[in-house]
């Protein structure tokens, strides 16, 4: 079992089995529509220039195309704070207590909390866009 917020939260039982797979179909969209940061390394002998094609906001494949798609209908399912909540913790892997912060919760156990709550509701809402579960 991978040690990501997504993880954590349904190791803890915060999250019921459907959410917990709405989340990785959530995230496997999002990673497979080319929306990860690039793992890259510096080359200090290489003349310092911007690569325009690695910044090309065109879908490179059909496949990525696709799951673009399907991602930008789940982000407008689960609207602008329920998709923000998704990306960070969910695809983007930052603690939950640090996304609760960014809703403006100053607390940790308030702000854990709240990032939860707003993750259980947006992953309610893909089950249903999803017919995932009853």
């Amino acid at each position: 079992m991978r040690d990501s917020p997504l993880e954590r939260a349904f190791a803890r039982n915060a999250l019921t089995p459907e959410q917990y797979s709405a989340g990785q179909k959530y995230r496997h969209h999002w990673y497979h529509a080319g929306l990860a940061d690039r793992l890259e390394s510096i080359d200090l002998n290489r003349v310092f220039a911007i690569d325009l094609g690695a910044y090309s906001g065109m879908a490179k494949t059909e496949s990525q195309l696709f799951h673009r798609q399907r991602y930008r209908e789940a982000a407008q399912a689960v609207g602008k704070i329920g998709s923000h909540v998704l990306e960070w913790a969910v695809c983007r892997e930052i603690a939950l207590e640090q996304v609760g912060q960014t809703l403006g919760w100053n607390s940790r156990p308030q702000a854990y909390a709240a990032a939860v709550e707003r993750m259980k509701t947006a992953l309610d809402e893909l089950c249903k866009l999803w017919g995932i579960g009853s």
